[in-house]
């Protein structure tokens, strides 16, 4: 009798073939893990891959050092609840150490000082594959991107030099200090998450749901006030009913009102917008049209 996959059974199974094909084919990869909800999924699609065994490659979170504190708990409860090896690459560190320089001003961000701690890292544990969630509904930029994303050996992206991926064919050759982002949820879309989540009951911080916040408005979003962002001269604080659709640095991600506290009603939330989350919330997006592409030309995520 023939069996038909559901269309996230299919997502499923193609992203895990992905990850066995990366776990085979290169000789030293990593995951990147944020705590936001596309990298638990990436990691829980890792553990699945090879469970029982252990997770046979570590985690690394890329650390601003401005973070909902919710968020890293979560990351660190995951953690030692798979046994998982986690790499902390700290932007904070390079700023300590004069390899970064922190911007100033009501609008600084350290999201664009990620690039260079990430290339670092890399070069220091000569990983030659790092797994992202990235997906392409997300952002433009992202769009361009293959399965498996060449990174030359300054770590840049060149969206027109990548490699043609064929029949679900993926060319992991490379040279010594080249490396490749790959990208095993690339096909799926903002709903496929959430639906993902609600089918496999994934656990995921709970900033995902409707709570209470203080917020402020700013650039026409709803910035929490945290130690590291303060309302600026005229902007008021106001305690609103929120939730985030993306998590990221704390200074730039943006909340959205929602009365949403359960999965189900975060899938009609989605279902009804027509705004990627990353262009509703993310102000490091804002900076010009091809804010996204032009840091990942550079490195980034």
């Amino acid at each position: 009798m023939k069996t038909h996959l559901s269309h996230v059974s299919y997502l499923e199974a193609e992203a895990i073939h992905i990850i066995r094909e990366v776990a085979a084919e290169f000789e030293r990869p990593a995951l990147l893990f944020s705590g936001g909800k596309d990298s638990i999924i990436v990691l829980h699609l890792a553990l699945k891959a090879f469970a029982p065994a252990p997770l046979p490659f570590p985690i690394m979170h890329v650390d601003t050092g401005h973070n909902f504190p919710e968020v890293i708990e979560f990351r660190d409860r995951v953690v030692a609840e798979n046994g998982i090896r986690l790499i902390v690459a700290s932007v904070q560190e390079a700023i300590d150490a004069g390899k970064a320089v922190e911007e100033s001003g009501p609008r600084a961000s350290r999201n664009r000082l990620q690039t260079g701690v990430l290339l670092n890292a890399t070069e220091q544990h000569r990983f030659d594959a790092l797994f992202g969630g990235a997906r392409r509904d997300e952002e433009k930029a992202r769009a361009k991107e293959r399965v498996y994303s060449f990174r030359d050996e300054f770590g840049q992206w060149d969206p027109k030099g990548q490699r043609p991926e064929l029949w679900n064919l993926y060319n992991g050759k490379h040279k010594q200090g080249e490396h490749f982002r790959v990208f095993p949820i690339s096909n799926w879309t903002e709903l496929d998450v959430w639906h993902y989540l609600r089918d496999e009951e994934v656990p995921i911080p709970h900033v995902y749901f409707a709570h209470k916040r203080d917020v402020f408005r700013r650039d026409n979003m709803w910035l929490g006030v945290t130690e590291f962002l303060q309302p600026a001269e005229g902007e008021t604080v106001e305690e609103r009913l929120v939730r985030f659709r993306t998590i990221g640095d704390a200074t730039c991600t943006g909340a959205v009102e929602s009365s949403a506290t359960t999965i189900d009603q975060v899938i009609d939330e989605v279902a009804a917008t027509r705004i990627t989350e990353r262009g509703a919330t993310r102000a490091d997006d804002r900076v010009s049209e091809a804010a996204m592409e032009d840091r990942k030309k550079e490195g980034y995520f």
